[in-house]
C-alpha cells in the first residue's frame, strides 16, 4: 500500500502540482527576501557591490547588493528623541498632536536614511574603526570624566546602566563604533573646506559696503469708491479662497477645581505633628558621607589572588594606601590620586561596594570586595554627617508642611471625586459637577487665535482642539492651569465648527474691501512706474519733488549688514546695480502694502583696514566650515542618488 502511494506521488506531474502549490506561499514570505523592505522595518538602503558598480537592481542580481535596513524600533527611538527636543525648545507651546504629523515623521526618517547611506559608503570604502581609536574616543567623552578630569570606569558603567535605554559596555562600544565609522567621510570632507584670502577680502569689503540712498514716498492714493460688480466680487472670491475662511472653533463647558478657593484646613494638633516627625525623622538627619579610597583589580586571570595580596599589604602596619593605589589600581580615573573617590553617599556606588563602605568604621581597610568591575580594596578615611534635629527645632517646618499636606489632601479628595464622577459618565460633565457641588461654566465659541479665559492656557487650548475631545464629546482628564497641580480644570467640547470656506454672502464686504485695496495698490504701482519712467528718462529727483508732491528721505551711508530702514528696502537697495557715470540707480519696493521708490546715488566699497587679524582668521575659518559642510552635504546627496532607497511609510 505504502509503495503504491510512493509511486503515485512521484514523477513530473506531481512536481508541477507541488510547484503550483508553492506560488501562494511566496507572497507570505518576508518581502526582504525578494529585495523589498522587511516587514518590521521602515526603510532599506541598498548599494551595488564594489566589484560591480553597474550591477542591476532587479532580482536575482539584487542579491549581490549590500543592504542596510532601518527598523521600526530605530525609527521610534529617534522620533522620541526628536519629540523630547521639540518639547524642550517649545515649552508650553509644544503640541504633541501636531508633532505627530507626517512631515515630522518623514523628516526624521530622511535623517536616518542619510546616516545609513553614509555608513554604507564607509563600509564600501573599507573604513574600519580600530580598538585603539574607539577606546581613545570613549575615554575622552565628557560624561565619563571624574572630578579630576580623567576617565572613570565606575562613572562610565554607572552612566551606561542609567541610560535610556540601558546598555552594556559592549553594546555602547558598537554604537560608538558605528557612529564613528559613518562620520569619517563627512568629517573629512567638512575639514577639507577652504576659502582663499582673496575671497575673504572680497567678502569683507562687500559686507562693509555702504550706499547713499534717497527714499521717495509718493502721495497717498485716494480711497477707491468706484462700483464693484457682482462678477468682480465672485471672480476675486474664487481666486483667493484662502483669504476668506472661517477658522476652526469650539465651545466648551468646564468644571474648575481650585485648591486656593477651598476652606482653610484646621490647624493640626501636637500629636499629629509628633507623628509626622517620627515618620519622617530620617529627613531631618543629614546624609552620612564617607571619604573613601580604593584599589581596583580588574577581572582577569589571577585577579582574585592579586587583590588578596594587595589587601594584606594595605592592612599592614605603616602601609601607604595611596602609594599602593598609584602602583596597582586599574581604575584610571582615581589611580593617579592614590585611589581617592572623594566623599561617597548612599546610592552613588554599586551595592556590594556601598555595603562594604557603610559597614566600615573610620580608618578601616576592607576587602577584597567583588563587584562587576573587579575586586576592590577599600579604605574609609573619614565619616561625616548623620546628625539629627530635635522635634522642637523643626516644629515650625512640620506645622507648615502638615497644613500644606492637609490642603492638598482636601483638594485631592475633591478632585478624585470629580474624576470618579466623570468616569461613570464621561459625556455628562454637568452630572459630575453636580455630584461634587461645583458649578459648570461655559466658554466660547473661540478659535485658536481668539481664546480667552482658561483657554489661554496652552494645555487647555491643545486639549480643546484635540481630535479625542472634538470627536468623542467626552470630558477631558484634569488639566493643570499654569503648571499649578492644585488648580485644575476638566473640559468638554459641546460645539465644534471645523475650518471652512466662508460663504460668499458672509464674506461679501471683506471681498469688496480687498478689491478696493488692490485697486489703490495698483494705482500706487502705476504712479511709481510713471515716476521711474521720468527719472530714468533724465529728470532729476529734486526737480520733481514739488510737481509730484514727493516726500524724500536721505539715508547716507546705509550699511548692508543691518536691516534698516526695513529688511525689504535694504535687500532691494543692495540688489540694485551701482550708479554709472554719476547717474543714480532707481527702483521700487513694496513695503507693508505701500510702494516706495528709491534712488542709489553712491556706493562706497567696504574697507578691510578696520578688520583685525583675529577677526579675519575667524571669518576665514567660518567660511571654510561652510564650504566643508556644503561638500559633505553634496557627497551625501550624490551618494544617495547612486544607491537605492526604499521606504514603507505605513510602518512609521
Amino acid at each position: 500500500m505504502l509503495q503504491k502511494l510512493r509511486d503515485k506521488t512521484s514523477g513530473w506531474i506531481v512536481t508541477v502540482i507541488l510547484g503550483l502549490l508553492m506560488i501562494p506561499f511566496l507572497f507570505v514570505i518576508d518581502n526582504s527576501y525578494l529585495g523589498g523592505v522587511g516587514a518590521q522595518n521602515v526603510a532599506k538602503v541598498s548599494a551595488p557591490p564594489t566589484w560591480w558598480r553597474s550591477a542591476p537592481s532587479w532580482w536575482p542580481a539584487r542579491m549581490l547588493w549590500q543592504h542596510h535596513e532601518i527598523s521600526a524600533q530605530d525609527f521610534r527611538e529617534r522620533f522620541e528623541q526628536a519629540r523630547m527636543m521639540a518639547r524642550q525648545q517649545q515649552g508650553d507651546d509644544f503640541d504633541p498632536t501636531r508633532f505627530e504629523s507626517v512631515e515630522n515623521k518623514l523628516a526624521v526618517l530622511d535623517q536616518l536614511i542619510d546616516e545609513q547611506v553614509v555608513r554604507l559608503a564607509a563600509e564600501q570604502e573599507g573604513i574600519v574603526i580600530g580598538e585603539a581609536a574607539l577606546s581613545q574616543y570613549i575615554t575622552s567623552m565628557q560624561q565619563f570624566l571624574g572630578p579630576d578630569g580623567k576617565f572613570s570606569e565606575a562613572q562610565y558603567r554607572l552612566a551606561l546602566q542609567s541610560g535610556n535605554p540601558p546598555r552594556t559596555p559592549m553594546q555602547f562600544k558598537e554604537l560608538v563604533r558605528s557612529s564613528m565609522q559613518q562620520s569619517v567621510i563627512p568629517s573629512a570632507l567638512q575639514a577639507s573646506g577652504f576659502v582663499t584670502d582673496a575671497e575673504v577680502e572680497r567678502l569683507v569689503k562687500m559686507l562693509a559696503e555702504t550706499r547713499d540712498v534717497e527714499l521717495v514716498t509718493l502721495p497717498e492714493q485716494p480711497a477707491d469708491t468706484a462700483e464693484v460688480t457682482d462678477a468682480q466680487i465672485k471672480s476675486w472670491y474664487d481666486a483667493h479662497p484662502q483669504d476668506f475662511r472661517l477658522a476652526e472653533s469650539v465651545k466648551l463647558e468646564y468644571v474648575e477645581v481650585n485648591g486656593a478657593s477651598l476652606p482653610t484646613p484646621a490647624a493640626p494638633d501636637e500629636a499629629t505633628l509628633r507623628k509626622r516627625y517620627d515618620d519622617e525623622k530620617a529627613k531631618f538627619v543629614s546624609a552620612q558621607q564617607r571619604l573613601t579610597s580604593h584599589i581596583l583589580v580588574a577581572n582577569g586571570e589571577g585577579a582574585e589572588a592579586k587583590a588578596a595580596r594587595l589587601a594584606t599589604e594595605a592592612k599592614a602596619s605603616g602601609a601607604d594606601f595611596a602609594a599602593l593605589a598609584k602602583a596597582n589600581s586599574d581604575d584610571t580615573g582615581s589611580k593617579e590620586q592614590g585611589g581617592d573617590l572623594g566623599w561617597v553617599e548612599h546610592g552613588a556606588m554599586v551595592k556590594p561596594f556601598e555595603d562594604a563602605v557603610f559597614a566600615a568604621k573610620a580608618g578601616d581597610i576592607v576587602g577584597p570586595v567583588k563587584t562587576e568591575f573587579g575586586y576592590h580594596i577599600i579604605q574609609v578615611r573619614e565619616i561625616r554627617g548623620g546628625e539629627g534635629q530635635s522635634f522642637e527645632q523643626v516644629r515650625d517646618q512640620l506645622l507648615a508642611e502638615q497644613i500644606k499636606a492637609d490642603a492638598e489632601g482636601a483638594y485631592n479628595e475633591l478632585a478624585g471625586k470629580l474624576v470618579d464622577a466623570i468616569n461613570k459618565n464621561p459625556s455628562d460633565l454637568a452630572a459630575a459637577a453636580e455630584a461634587v457641588k461645583l458649578p459648570v461654566q461655559t466658554l466660547g465659541p473661540f478659535t485658536r487665535a481668539t481664546a480667552t479665559g482658561i483657554a489661554t492656557d496652552p494645555a487647555v487650548l491643545r486639549a480643546a482642539f484635540s481630535d479625542i475631545l472634538v470627536q468623542d464629546g467626552t470630558a477631558s482628564d484634569l488639566i493643570e492651569l499654569g503648571g499649578n497641580p492644585n488648580h485644575t480644570v476638566a473640559i468638554r467640547v459641546v460645539e465644534h465648527t471645523p475650518e471652512q470656506a466662508q460663504p460668499l454672502e458672509q464674506a461679501r464686504e471683506a471681498v469688496i474691501a480687498a478689491i478696493r485695496a488692490d485697486r489703490v495698490h495698483q494705482a500706487e504701482q502705476k504712479a511709481a512706474d510713471a515716476l521711474l519712467a521720468k527719472l530714468n528718462g533724465g529728470a532729476s529727483l529734486q526737480s520733481l519733488v514739488t510737481s509730484e508732491k514727493l516726500q524724500v528721505s536721505a539715508l547716507p551711508g546705509l550699511p548692508r549688514t543691518q536691516p534698516v530702514p526695513t529688511p525689504e528696502i535694504n535687500q532691494a537697495v543692495f540688489a540694485a546695480q551701482p550708479p554709472a557715470e554719476d547717474k543714480p540707480t532707481y527702483g521700487k519696493v513694496d513695503v507693508q502694502g505701500r510702494v516706495v521708490v528709491f534712488a542709489v546715488s553712491k556706493v562706497t566699497p567696504g574697507s578691510d583696514k578696520d578688520v583685525t587679524a583675529p577677526q579675519r582668521a575667524q571669518l576665514k575659518e567660518q567660511l571654510s566650515q561652510l564650504d566643508g559642510m556644503g561638500a559633505a552635504k553634496a557627497f551625501v546627496d550624490a551618494t544617495r542618488k547612486r544607491y537605492k532607497v526604499q521606504t514603507v511609510e505605513s510602518n512609521l
